[in-house]
C-alpha cells in the first residue's frame, strides 16, 4: 500500500516525538442497527437540525450516514451485531435547548435531566435506538438561561 501503516511496520512500541500531537477531533462516529437509516434520518436531520451529506462513493454500499455542518462531523455507522452506547456519548452544543427538549418528548425520546454542570444547561437525550447524547446550552455563570455564545449562522 505505501502507507504509514507500511512504514511502521515492525518498530516497536516507544515514546512519540514531541514534533507529533493531536491536535483536534475530526468526527465522531456511533453506531445503528443495519437498514435503520430513515429512522436515523428522522432523528437527527429532522428533530436535532443537523445536516446530512453524502458519503463518499466507496464507503457508500456500508449503510449508515453522515451529518456534517461547521464545527460538528457525526458520523452513522451500521453494525450488524449493534448495541447501544448508553455510557458513552457525545455532547452537542445546541441554542435553544428547551424548545429541542420538547420536540424530543413529542418525538417520544427519552430526555433526563443532567447533574449540575457550570456554564451550561443540559439533558441526555436517547436517540431511537437507544445511543445517549448530550444536549448542552452554554449560559453564563450566575443566573441560569443566560446565553453565551450562538451557533454559527
Amino acid at each position: 500500500m505505501g502507507g504509514v501503516l507500511d512504514e511502521l511496520d515492525g518498530e516497536g512500541a516507544g515514546p512519540v516525538s514531541h514534533s507529533v500531537k493531536v491536535y483536534a477531533l475530526e468526527h465522531v462516529q456511533l453506531a445503528i442497527p443495519p437498514n435503520q437509516e430513515t429512522c436515523a434520518r428522522t432523528f437527527y436531520g429532522g428533530i436535532l437540525g443537523l445536516t446530512e451529506v453524502p458519503k463518499p462513493p466507496p464507503l457508500h454500499a456500508r449503510g449508515g450516514l453522515w451529518f456534517e455542518q461547521p464545527g460538528l462531523k457525526l458520523h452513522l455507522g451500521v453494525e450488524a451485531d449493534f448495541r447501544p452506547a448508553r455510557k458513552a456519548h457525545v455532547a452537542l452544543l445546541v441554542d435553544g435547548l428547551a424548545t429541542l427538549v420538547e420536540a424530543c418528548r413529542r418525538a417520544g425520546h427519552s430526555v433526563v435531566s443532567a447533574e449540575p454542570l457550570e456554564g451550561f444547561q443540559h439533558v441526555y437525550v436517547s436517540d431511537p435506538f437507544g445511543n445517549r447524547i448530550e444536549l448542552m446550552e452554554r449560559i453564563e455563570p450566575g443566573p441560569p438561561g443566560a446565553v453565551v455564545g450562538r451557533a454559527p449562522e
